[in-house]
């Protein structure tokens, strides 16, 4: 949708033409931070006056680029604790963007209470973000708050919760989730109405489709033993009635391991079990006859066995770590371009490069599964957009890819998912016994 071009021809409205501002700040994820925003700035002719520093690197780097004169100032989000700790009350960025705002969205976060420290002495801000609400609407009070300093929210997420939510799934001591009251949602959105603008795609841009194809995988005998124990055994240490977010992560976490085909042991080495899924992978990686390939991995042993996989067949292979990959890969030079989500799922324009995506490994978030997928479903995509998810057939593969398919609350359907698992292997152990 073009956000980030939009955002600059404010800036740039308001510092040359209207002199309403003084200097600009622009927080954003690292790889963001790294290349977009003042490769933007250079593309387009009415942009060309507005200087771009980017405050990454070692402390000297970032204070060098702080102190060299500038309209904007790019930094990415892990250092804004820093920043707001350099300049204490000298703060001197009238004008603040927060890039992929979502990242904002938890008010326990040190990033968000930084932002919060100095949002007193800026008189314009910005939020930019795709997915406002990935775990619904408890998610936008931080946003908003850093927008409005409160006003149409709430001064408190407590008074927030109390007036549009209920408690959800809880234990005696602790609520895990939060259900919206009725009309909460329009409530919600009518509040917030003066100040978000809502754009989709579709509305205003003639995009190719974007189609998913789900690839099953058979695990063969030695492989789905090998899944149906560990699976059994971590299910039975749980009870599904107590159990919380930190083990239902731990859990599914092992169990997607084991659908790609290793895990880690007590001292963090990788243990292979099977290579059914890596087996598919190559198959499909035939099948596309050479087309580039965006692939997104979920855990460093898979990046690993799928390089060595990798290593004979003549293509191309390149790891995503920085702005000369992400180049080499729209130059067409790529003909695999390994990824984590996590690392690229916001701001970096891949559409250039290829329509086609394999998700080897995947994620629970659907946030990250749906920016992630947008790195090529973009603005300036020619073809119709490939994703293919590898799910082990029977595997917690299925419940995830189930919930990026119905678009659900990722925690609610990690614990139900779980939950159904774990009830499952008690009722098959006791019908054993009998």
């Amino acid at each position: 949708m073009g956000k980030t071009v939009i955002t600059l021809t404010v800036i740039n409205e308001l510092r040359y033409h209207r002199f309403m501002i003084a200097k600009a700040l622009v927080v954003a994820p690292k790889k963001v931070a790294e290349t977009t925003w003042a490769a933007e700035a250079k593309k387009w002719d009415h942009l060309q006056k507005l200087r771009v520093s980017v405050v990454l690197g070692s402390q000297k780097q970032r204070l060098q680029a702080l102190y060299t004169p500038a309209d904007i100032y790019v930094i990415n989000r892990e250092n804004v604790k820093w920043l707001v700790e350099y300049y204490q009350n000298a703060w001197p960025f009238d004008f603040v963007v927060l890039d992929e705002l979502s990242s904002f969205k938890n008010h326990m976060a040190q990033r968000f209470k930084a932002m919060k420290m100095v949002r007193s002495h800026i008189s314009r801000i910005v939020g930019l973000t795709g997915t406002p609400a990935p775990n619904g609407l408890i998610d936008l009070w931080a946003e908003v708050y850093l927008l409005d300093g409160g006003e149409r929210l709430g001064k408190y997420i407590s008074h927030y919760r109390e007036r549009y939510f209920t408690p959800d799934k809880r234990d005696q001591t602790r609520v895990f989730s939060w259900a919206a009251k009725r009309g909460s949602e329009s409530a919600i959105w009518e509040r917030l109405s003066d100040i978000c603008v809502s754009m989709k795609a579709e509305d205003y841009l003639s995009l190719p489709d974007c189609l998913t194809d789900i690839r099953r995988v058979k695990l063969d005998a030695a492989a789905k033993k090998a899944y149906d124990t560990l699976e059994r055994d971590m299910l039975l240490t749980v009870d599904a009635k107590t159990i919380d977010a930190g083990s239902a992560a731990v859990l599914s976490g092992k169990l997607l391991q084991l659908c790609n085909g290793a895990v880690y042991d007590d001292r963090h080495e990788a243990a292979t079990v099977h290579n059914c899924k890596l087996d598919a992978f190559m198959e499909l990686i035939d099948e596309l006859a050479g087309a580039p390939v965006l692939v997104f991995y979920n855990f460093q042993h898979d990046r690993q066995r799928i390089m060595e996989a990798l290593a004979e067949s003549g293509l191309r292979v390149r790891l995503l770590s920085g702005a000369d990959d992400a180049d080499a890969w729209n130059r067409r030079e790529v003909d695999v371009l390994l990824a984590h989500p996590a690392s690229c799922a916001y701001g970096l324009n891949l559409q250039d490069g290829g329509n086609q995506v394999i998700w080897f490994g995947l994620t629970w978030s659907l946030e990250l599964f749906q920016q992630a997928n947008k790195r090529l479903h973009r603005q300036g995509q020619t073809q119709k957009v490939m994703i293919h998810l590898l799910a082990v057939e029977g595997g917690m593969d299925e419940d995830v890819a189930a919930a990026l398919e119905d678009k659900a609350d990722t925690q609610d359907r990690l614990m139900d998912a779980l939950k159904a698992r774990i009830e499952k292997a008690h009722r098959e152990t006791k019908g054993a016994r009998k």
